[in-house]
C-alpha cells in the first residue's frame, strides 16, 4: 500500500500556515470529485478519451489524498 502524498509546508518561523491546510484540502476535494465522474462516464466516452473501464475503475478507487 502507498504511503499518502499529503504534506504541508511549514515554514521556519511561522509554522503550518492556515492557507496551505485549506489548498491541500480543496485540492483533495478535486481529486475526489474528479474520480467520481470519472466512475461515472459512459464506456463511449471513456473510449473517446482513450481510457478503458479497468483503468478508470482503478484511478476511481485511489483515495482521496492520492494524487
Amino acid at each position: 500500500m502507498s504511503t499518502p502524498s499529503l504534506q504541508f509546508a511549514t515554514h521556519p518561523h511561522r509554522g503550518l500556515r492556515w492557507n496551505d491546510v485549506r489548498q491541500k484540502f480543496t485540492m483533495c476535494r478535486q481529486y475526489s470529485c474528479s474520480r467520481s465522474e470519472l466512475d461515472d462516464l459512459s464506456d463511449k466516452c471513456l473510449q473517446d478519451i482513450g481510457i478503458s473501464r479497468c483503468t478508470a475503475e482503478y484511478e476511481a478507487a485511489e483515495p482521496f489524498w492520492m494524487a
